[in-house]
């Protein structure tokens, strides 16, 4: 074999071994690749528990508990289906029911999501792009104020 058969030998093999790699990161991260599970695809998948993910919805109303301390128990939905979320600690200023919010976590055997931070929306003009699609496909309808994916820029 001369030296530029094996040049292209090694050449071939490194470019078929970094496409393997590849195709095994994007395989093993499928399912992570998802900003948020909404409580009605989290139901479809049968997410198993303990297996850390993020749950996005709107903050059901009337399910704000405060509980001892910073703990706070409350319910995400998609107007489908409903996930109660416990969470200890400091929530966003912007937090409150009926706001769209992500919370990151894990599920408990009972289906209670154990949440170790969350995320509110901006402002009362704008949501998330993926949260109101989301919303939107499971029908719910969004008022004149939630523009998906627009933040109204407020000038002096």
């Amino acid at each position: 074999m001369t030296r530029k058969q094996k040049r292209g030998v090694l050449i071939g093999g490194g470019v078929a071994t970094l496409a393997v790699a590849l195709v095994l990161v994007l395989f093993a991260l499928k399912d992570s690749i998802v900003f948020f599970h909404t409580p009605s695809d989290i139901a479809e998948k049968g997410v198993p528990p303990g297996q850390r993910i993020r749950l996005g919805g709107l903050v059901e109303h009337g399910s704000v508990v405060r509980g001892q301390g910073t703990t706070i128990t409350f319910k995400v939905t998609d107007t489908l289906k409903e996930i109660p979320v416990t969470f200890t600690g400091v929530l966003p200023d912007l937090f409150k029911e009926g706001q769209g919010v992500v919370a990151e976590g894990t599920l408990d055997a009972n289906g209670n999501f154990k949440a170790d931070s969350v995320l509110a929306k901006h402002d009362e003009n704008y949501m998330p792009r993926d949260v109101a699609k989301a919303l939107e496909a499971k029908g719910v309808k969004l008022g004149a104020s939630a523009h998906p994916g627009q933040l109204k820029a407020s000038m002096p």
